[in-house]
């Protein structure tokens, strides 16, 4: 008998679409699947399963959204009493020095650029006003249930999913607080994770789902939501800077949005497939507050809340195949987000839509479980791939040349893109996976950081204590390490132990004390589920995986 079958057996739902994740696309795609089943009077379940403990709790993201995809979803929102409260009324762009700054004219940058029209939010909250949207149309769901495994037909066909286990102690063994996972079957599945989800990473590698395209990229973006001092609050200003203290070969940049009721969101992103291990990204962002353009805003404000979120990057030429036998990838899972622009909700929304349209006409001819190939097409020819298809030269020249020239020949490819609609370079490759870009700690200049003053900088666990992360103290590991004795004579020896600088959470540290010294601990309980290690582990060592349902942070409005 295996562990599984002696756990007992997990009751099961019969549903016509499952949808993993509450976020922009799997919404999107929920409300459009009973907008059109309510169009032909016809009946359809739609399930949406979500890990956060409610909605929107692990949603994190800038944000400045592009409405184009919300227009076409539900064309009546302009008229209501929505989240989208505060439209952007100015645009500006600064290169830092360690020093000083300088803003560019904005008659430079290339007109997709430009934000007017769109809107400053929190996802999480547009999130949870989408969610009220798809529940009025009989969509259920279920926030605190993790979709932790896949389900296949004896076709190999997905069916499905089971959410995890409950009260599985420490030990791998059931305790008095025990609860079967449940199965969720369906004719479709539509998988909307997020950035590097672990069922969607599951999926193109059994399906070999990316054999076609670049090898995915990506970045770690850190937010801090602020009060600030009102004299210092400019409702709808949009803020972005790139240069210090990042070095020239290091890519990244931050965001300053100042929403409704004295609230500003300041962010900070660096691109993971930097060289040097030394390097912090958390202390980068805190290092990038103290500038003179930046802290004044901060100063006398108080910080509420923090989070940190792997984003995808590779654009358009690292979309994999998107269609599975069962199912479909949407979103960040599918890797949609526009990087120049910063932007992915309003692609992740086309997405979840043009997916249920596959769905439904599917359902219509009496299919299931088989894959919609048409949606691959699809998505090239709409509104994602003319976005992304525009930029998609951005990220790897930036990668290749460097922040100063990179940006400055991103921008000439995205205005010859933009006037003409061809690039002088084709569609160039990003080059090495992002766990393949460290270099040894031997070759690379230690980085010193100043310690934080309390006022505008603050340390990691301070910052992890105001995610309101939680997770259950009793439970297996979610961070899986696959071989503990090459984490030792690599990851700590030749790169002296970057797990404790890329990780934005104090989760991953070498105990240098005792007799079994080093030793690696994964402080589990801290994990605010931004998957950076299992982007950046320089040997793909470490593995994400789902906690305990409902387990992580819980951001009330990021």
């Amino acid at each position: 008998m295996s562990e599984q079958e002696a756990l007992g057996e997990r009751e099961s739902m019969d549903v016509d679409v499952v949808i993993v994740g509450a976020g922009p696309a799997g919404l999107a795609a929920a409300i459009r699947l009973k907008q059109i089943a309510n169009e032909k009077g016809e009946e359809l379940s739609v399930v949406v399963l979500e890990k956060g403990s409610e909605v929107g709790a692990h949603i994190l993201s800038g944000a400045v959204i592009d409405p184009i995809a919300l227009d076409q979803l539900l064309p009546e929102w302009r008229e209501e009493n929505t989240p989208l409260k505060t439209p952007v009324t100015a645009d500006h762009f600064l290169v830092l020095g360690p020093a000083g700054s300088m803003r560019l004219p904005n008659m430079l940058m290339p007109k997709l650029m430009n934000n007017h029209g769109n809107f400053i939010v929190s996802l999480g909250n547009v999130c949870r006003w989408l969610a009220e949207k798809a529940e009025a149309l009989g969509v259920e769901i279920y926030p605190g249930f993790a979709a932790a495994e896949l389900l296949y037909d004896d076709a190999g066909n997905v069916v499905g999913v089971a959410t995890g286990d409950m009260g599985i102690g420490r030990d791998g063994k059931p305790n008095a607080m025990f609860t079967r996972g449940m199965e969720l079957r369906g004719k479709y599945t539509l998988i909307g994770e997020g950035a590097r989800g672990s069922l969607a990473k599951q999926l193109i590698e059994k399906f070999g789902l990316d054999k076609d395209s670049d090898v995915p990229k990506f970045g770690i973006g850190i937010k801090e939501l602020w009060q600030v001092d009102p004299e210092k609050h400019k409702p709808g200003l949009v803020q972005h800077s790139f240069g210090w203290p990042l070095d020239g070969k290091t890519g990244g940049g931050s965001f300053l949005y100042h929403l409704e009721d004295n609230q500003v969101a300041v962010g900070f992103v660096v691109h993971l497939n930097y060289e040097n291990p030394w390097l912090s990204p958390f202390d980068e962002f805190q290092r990038f507050k103290t500038h003179p353009a930046i802290r004044d805003t901060f100063e006398g404000g108080k910080r509420i809340s923090y989070g940190a979120r792997a984003i995808t990057e590779g654009g358009y030429q690292s979309v994999p195949k998107l269609s599975f036998p069962g199912g479909l990838l949407m979103g960040c899972s599918a890797g949609l987000v526009n990087v120049p622009r910063i932007k992915g909700s309003h692609n992740a929304m086309f997405s979840g839509m043009l997916a249920a349209e596959e769905v439904m006409a599917a359902i219509g001819r009496g299919e299931a479980h088989n894959e919609l190939t048409d949606y691959d097409t699809a998505w090239r020819a709409s509104p994602i791939g003319t976005d992304l298809k525009k930029v998609r030269n951005a990220k790897p020249l930036w990668s290749k040349f460097g922040t100063w020239a990179g940006i400055g020949l991103g921008g000439l490819d995205m205005w010859t893109n933009e006037l003409f609609g061809f690039s002088f370079f084709g569609t160039l490759k990003h080059g090495k996976r992002d766990s393949e870009t460290l270099k040894p700690s031997k070759d690379c200049k230690k980085i010193e950081y100043p310690k934080p003053d309390g006022v505008v900088s603050f340390d990691k666990l301070s910052s992890v204590f105001l995610s309101n992360t939680n997770h259950e103290e009793d439970q297996p590991i979610h961070l899986k390490v696959k071989d503990e004795a090459l984490q030792k004579s690599s990851e700590h020896d030749v790169f002296a132990g970057p797990s404790n600088r890329y990780c934005p959470a104090g989760v991953y540290e070498w105990v240098e004390e005792g007799e079994d010294a080093p030793r690696f601990q994964i402080n589990s309980q801290n994990c605010v589920h931004c998957k950076t290690c299992d982007i950046k582990d320089p040997n793909g060592n470490i593995t994400w995986t789902v906690p305990e349902g409902a387990g992580g942070p819980n951001y009330p409005n990021m």
